[in-house]
């Protein structure tokens, strides 16, 4: 639930100080934005709560701490990527992937009642997959229309 705070915050500043320095209201970059600063945010948690984070792992991955802080770090590179005009779009496709990838671990947390903070397990529960899989879509089409969908039509008079 913290992300989608950040992201939708984050996006509505964006979009009014977009307005205020250049007079017109641009959705994508504010979206960018907001993606950025949420992707910093989560990845924060990833150095942060590494114990925790370790326990929502699938069993059959090896090196599950390193995999924690190697996640946690691609999401700061995603961050910055998604800022860079000639990087956005890559990083906008592997940052699709990288969502999609992490989805199990998100399943085996609900499943397995895991509290990604402590590791304890009193996590939300499975009924918290009813909220964490459409976020997780959310996600993914915010990254497709705010860094990949092309808007711009091209049209011919005839």
């Amino acid at each position: 639930m913290k992300p989608l705070i950040v992201l939708i915050s984050v996006f509505f500043i964006g979009l009014f100080i977009i307005k205020l320095r250049t007079k017109k209201t641009d959705w994508k970059l504010a979206g960018r934005i907001a993606m950025s600063a949420m992707l910093m945010f989560t990845a924060v948690a990833h150095f942060v709560f590494t114990d925790g984070m370790t326990q929502m792992i699938p069993d059959f991955f090896p090196l599950k701490k390193e995999l924690v802080y190697v996640t946690g770090f691609l999401e700061f590179l995603f961050a910055v990527a998604l800022l860079i005009p000639r990087t956005k779009t890559i990083a906008g496709w592997a940052l699709i992937v990288f969502l999609l990838s992490i989805l199990p671990a998100n399943i085996k947390a609900s499943i397995e009642n895991i509290n990604y903070q402590t590791g304890e397990m009193n996590g939300n529960g499975i009924e918290y997959l009813w909220f964490r899989i459409p976020l997780q879509m959310l996600f993914i089409a915010w990254v497709f229309f705010t860094v990949i969908k092309d808007f711009e039509t091209n049209s011919t008079e005839i």
